[in-house]
């Protein structure tokens, strides 16, 4: 650390016992300003050796081996050492091998230009440059050093425990192997999070071999190709996974080419499709399952075409492929779609007794549970009274007795009190008029329900 004076400095004029001049005062220098300027400085010097960076830095040999000491080898130190060592700083001056009294070695770094440093760890080189740990020999007095492998094995020979270390990273590493081209075959079908939970395998040992038959033992596989287990129990083989994954395929290229909906074939978690899973369960083949699909295609088309007619009336967005999904399964149908197919039935069945419907009354009939067979036999009924109930409302002066009004009779839905309560009073009028004789009898609308005709 430099030390400036506050004091004026004076300058001898060469005259003897002649009075002191003072000189030109130094510029003061802070403190912070001194520091900075030692910071900068130590900016051109290697930490480790002290030496200036620009001459450490040089390409020149000979400038670098000019600063190495008698008896070191320019560094840095070979890269056999690094096993044993931390990897050598490329600015260091030099280094070079002692031989100790017990025959072990270290290793000397030249920090600096007369200075140097000696690693603690005793080693061993060979003839032919070979760095190993220095083993002391073994005496009836000496207390052997442990080597350690990765599954906490010990040995007392370093070249025994690299032995077996290398053959537990060989297994390790077939395991990695087996682990990652399962991993990589189940990820084309987007199935690789069935594969995840293997991951542990790796450390614990398992035989690559057994890998496959562990993730079929996990819950996650077993939920996603679940229809092996009902194969087994009837008496099948289970599918491999690329044969299973290929009938799901051809299963939804059936019902997709014939226009079904898409929900009848959606993935859902892990993947499943939910209703491919009977076909594979029950050994549908896709042959099979294509003839039922053309089965209800002509069921679809041939049968009941009133009801096509009234779907498409009420209904304009209905698809043919919403038709035949119904038809080819009726009970996993989708609600809105049962909905509409009833309607749509109980709308046709009026119009072919020549009655009056549409959507809105279609729908709500069939929302109180009138089914196709009810409303065959309810709307019998209604044509036949529907006529002599407008009339004699309109001869004794009485609210018009309409479709809608023996509708709520017929088929019990709100409204049938008062709708029976009409009924009765106008019968009750006509018998008191012709003498007990009616045409609008008990008989023909004294029902509560289409069901119980």
């Amino acid at each position: 650390m430099f030390n400036f004076n506050a004091d004026l400095m004076q300058l001898d004029d060469g005259a003897t016992g002649g009075r002191r001049v003072a000189g030109t005062p130094n510029p003061s220098v802070s403190e912070e300003e001194l520091a900075a300027i030692l910071a900068e400085e130590d900016t051109k010097y290697d930490p480790v050796t002290g030496m200036p960076l620009d001459l450490l830095e040089s390409d020149i040999p000979e400038v670098r081996q000019s600063f190495t000491k008698p008896g070191f080898t320019p560094g840095p130190y070979p890269k056999e050492f690094e096993k044993f060592f931390t990897a050598a700083d490329p600015n260091m001056l030099g280094y070079r091998v002692i031989t100790n009294a017990d025959g072990s070695q270290n290793l000397e770094i030249q920090t600096g230009p007369n200075s140097s440093k000696i690693f603690g760890t005793p080693i061993k080189v060979s003839a032919t440059g070979a760095v190993s740990l220095f083993t002391k020999p073994t005496t009836t007095t000496t207390t052997t050093s442990a080597f350690t492998a990765s599954d906490g094995r010990t040995f007392t020979n370093l070249s025994d425990q690299l032995t077996y270390q290398a053959t537990l990273d060989k297994a390790r590493g077939e395991r990695q192997s087996a682990y990652d081209l399962l991993f990589s075959e189940f990820s084309k079908y987007g199935l690789g999070s069935l594969v995840e939970p293997l991951k542990g395998l790796i450390q614990q040992g398992v035989s690559p071999s057994e890998f496959t038959i562990q993730l079929r033992n996990t819950p996650q596989y077993q939920r996603r190709f679940a229809a092996n287990a009902k194969r087994v129990a009837n008496g099948l083989a289970a599918l491999n996974e690329a044969q299973y994954i290929g009938l799901e395929d051809q299963y939804q290229n059936i019902m997709r080419n014939y226009g079904l909906p898409e929900q009848y074939y959606a993935r859902g978690d892990l993947g499943v499709q939910q209703g491919f899973e009977q076909f594979i369960g029950n050994d549908v083949s896709p042959v099979e399952l294509e003839d039922r699909i053309q089965t209800a295609e002509r069921r679809v088309r041939f049968a009941n075409p009133e009801v096509g007619i009234a779907l498409r009336t009420f209904y304009p967005d209905i698809t043919n492929g919403d038709v035949l999904a119904y038809a080819l399964d009726p009970k996993t149908a989708l609600e809105s779609l049962k909905r509409r197919i009833t309607a749509a039935e109980v709308g046709s069945t009026a119009v072919q007794l020549g009655l009056t419907t549409n959507v809105t009354d279609a729908e709500y009939l069939a929302r109180y549970g009138v089914t196709k067979a009810q409303a065959q036999q309810g709307y019998q009924t209604i044509a036949g009274g529907l006529q002599r109930g407008s009339q004699l409302a309109s001869i004794y002066g009485e609210n018009p007795y309409t479709q809608t009004t023996a509708e709520q009779e017929v088929f019990n839905v709100p409204g049938a009190a008062e709708a029976r309560a009409q009924r009765e009073k106008l019968t009750g009028l006509e018998k008191a008029t012709f003498g007990g004789q009616t045409g609008v009898s008990s008989s023909a609308l004294a029902r509560e329900r289409a069901g119980g005709f």
